[in-house]
């Protein structure tokens, strides 16, 4: 499980869609087979990285949480059996925060590796704590990796992850504690009135 955590515009999503374009997973969502393109789907940098592999796994999934909209009209196009994969029904029949757990608790599983950018944009505080556990039943499994691009501290405490600050230069490791999205939270919680009157004056 590894997180990559910094602030918008620092690397984050360009280096998860590299990854999926190493991974011949379709950068606009979706995976190997997903074959449908959005505006700007397509990786800059993809052709300059290089991934090891021990073993090379050929199944996961990239998600992207802003072309969502366009993979649910992708399934759509492919009749209903394809509904199978993603808990019976269209995903575009479900709400945004059902649909993401939708795809996690059908879709994701097998041996492979999932990149997820941003997953907590559709997710309430309370449905983000029902990916926490999605996420730790496929990984006691054994056979799923893991990386994703998030701001939340609630899916940041996932336990024993690797934590990689794009902020610092060059990308360095850190503690979930040590995050500003931890810090920043923290603070606000225990001190809203002094942030506020401190915003609110500046």
């Amino acid at each position: 499980m590894t997180f990559f955590v910094g602030e918008n515009g620092s690397g984050k999503s360009t280096l998860l869609e590299a990854i999926a374009y190493k991974s011949d997973f379709n950068t606009a969502g979706g995976g190997r087979n997903n074959y449908y393109e959005v505006p700007s789907s397509e990786s800059a940098l993809g052709d300059f990285i290089r991934l090891s592999w021990a073993p090379k796994i050929t199944n996961g999934f990239f998600l992207r949480a802003e072309s969502l909209y366009n993979f649910a009209s992708h399934i759509d196009s492919l009749g209903p059996e394809a509904y199978k994969s993603y808990g019976g029904k269209s995903l575009h029949k479900q709400s945004h925060g059902e649909s993401f757990l939708s795809l996690f608790t059908n879709r994701f599983g097998k041996q492979g590796i999932y990149l997820l950018d941003e997953p907590e944009a559709a997710l309430s505080p309370a449905r983000q704590l029902t990916l926490l556990r999605i996420l730790r039943e496929l990984e006691q499994e054994g056979q799923s990796q893991f990386i994703i691009a998030t701001h939340s501290p609630i899916i940041l405490a996932y336990p024993d992850a690797q934590i990689l600050d794009f902020d610092t230069s060059p990308v360095s490791q850190t503690t979930y504690e040590d995050t500003s999205h931890y810090q920043i939270t923290k603070g606000f919680l225990e001190n809203r009135g002094r942030y506020l009157l401190k915003l609110f004056e500046e």
